[in-house]
């Protein structure tokens, strides 16, 4: 049965039905079938089985005996494969004349559309969260040589962003640059510590901003997506810019690097606001010490 199905699969390979494959394979196991029988042979519903035989006999697949009870039969194998090969070299002839000429009316319009340029081409606006979130993981994806970033609140976790955990672990094998700005909200959310700590794991350098303006990633100094919280729009909506531009991820770059140089490593943050905390908790430990304050008699 397992070698019938695969002579079947070959057959709708050059061209045949399933069904017109099975009656023909019931066809050669003897001289002549009745379609009743071939029916059953080949495990075709009777009531297609007419049409599959006419279409074999009308390939040249089959052969019909004329009678009070018709008969069929194959044709010889080999006269059956070749006339199939036969079939699929007129088609794809008909397809290479077809594609030539398609190619020649289409030329054209192509050719003219190349001196249309739209000046603002390398902008892109998305509104969408389900694009905003995919164009996001699919420039994660194609950085090759640095990564860079702002993130601050609403975070994105690790299970809606593994293309950038993939992508920080990619590029730090490579020893590539992946560095990550965030704001010093994240200090007060343990589970985002916890993402964040996942990310330095596998190779991103982080530092701690007081503040970020808004969410930004730069690759390789050429593409900017930007996530701009909407000032008119319903709270929390945000219209994303995805530009390719040189000039503007430079420059962002720079922006960048100068809030990296003054910001603290992750742990030196922790550090620090441990320490604050110590601080402001010690005058009102020392006054619990104390007591209460006696009244003055007088």
């Amino acid at each position: 049965m397992q070698t019938d199905d695969r002579r079947a699969a070959d057959l709708e390979e050059l061209g045949l039905t399933n069904y017109e494959a099975r009656v023909y394979l019931a066809l050669i196991r003897r001289d002549v079938f009745t379609a009743a029988e071939v029916a059953r042979e080949a495990q075709v519903p009777r009531q297609r089985v007419y049409d599959v035989l006419e279409g074999l006999t009308r390939r040249q697949l089959a052969v019909l005996h004329p009678g009070r009870v018709a008969g069929y039969s194959a044709v010889a194998p080999e006269i059956a494969v070749d006339r199939l090969m036969e079939q699929q070299r007129r088609s794809l002839g008909r397809l290479e004349r077809l594609s030539d000429e398609l190619a020649r009316e289409l030329l054209p319009t192509w050719d003219s559309g190349r001196t249309h340029t739209d000046p603002l081409d390398y902008v892109e606006v998305l509104r969408d969260a389900a694009d905003i979130s995919e164009r996001f993981a699919r420039i994660q994806s194609e950085a090759e040589r640095e990564l860079l970033s702002f993130s601050r609140p609403p975070w994105v976790t690790p299970s809606e962003n593994t293309a950038g955990l993939e992508a920080t672990a990619r590029m730090h094998a490579a020893g590539r640059t992946n560095r990550a700005l965030y704001s010093r909200d994240v200090l007060d959310d343990p589970a985002m510590l916890e993402v964040i700590r996942r990310f330095a794991e596998v190779g991103e350098e982080i530092r701690i901003a007081d503040s970020l303006p808004l969410k930004l990633i730069v690759t390789d100094g050429s593409t900017v997506l930007c996530d701009m919280p909407d000032p008119v729009a319903r709270t929390g909506a945000t219209t994303a810019l995805v530009i390719r531009h040189p000039s503007l991820a430079e420059t962002l770059r720079l922006a960048f690097h100068s809030i990296w140089e003054q910001s603290p490593t992750l742990e030196e943050a922790l550090k620090l606001r441990d320490a604050a905390s110590r601080s402001e908790a010690a005058p009102a430990e020392a006054a619990a010490e104390d007591g209460p304050v006696a009244e003055d008699p007088s």
